[in-house]
């Protein structure tokens, strides 16, 4: 089976011009903490709740900062056409959760999470990536 399969294609997007606060009550309006920035259809980057925190609030930033301070750049991305074994190994390598999904011209077509592939994969391979993506780093 493939990425494209079970990953979620209505997708929000932050702009990089857009500001904390705004994409912080975009956040809290639709309980999530992780967000893809793109620049058009590009991703450069993404954006979690813990960014804005540890990135932005924690260094003094104000809500009218703008996303392109403080995203995380080089945002780890999977192909569409990947198997899903390929982004459940990712995220336990590298313990997250989340991942943009990108088509093969490298545009953001969606983002697969880890529930998205526990409901599709056998559930042992599920708990093991969750196992990893949990465990504490050291």
């Amino acid at each position: 089976m493939k990425i494209r399969d079970v990953m979620s294609k209505d997708v929000q997007v932050a702009r990089p011009e857009d500001t904390l606060q705004n994409v912080a009550g975009r956040m809290a309006a639709g309980d999530f903490g992780f967000i893809p920035v793109a620049d058009g259809d590009r991703l450069i980057g993404a954006l979690t709740d813990r960014d804005i925190v540890v990135r932005a609030v924690a260094s003094g930033a104000g809500p009218e900062a703008r996303v392109l301070d403080v995203l995380s750049r080089d945002a780890l991305v999977v192909r569409a056409d990947d198997d899903l074994k390929v982004a459940l190994d990712l995220m336990s390598s590298r313990q997250i959760r989340r991942l943009p999904v990108v088509d093969k011209d490298g545009r953001l077509v969606g983002v697969v999470s880890l529930g998205d592939l526990s409901t599709r994969v056998k559930e042992r391979y599920a708990g093991e990536a969750l196992e990893e993506i949990s465990r504490p780093q050291g």
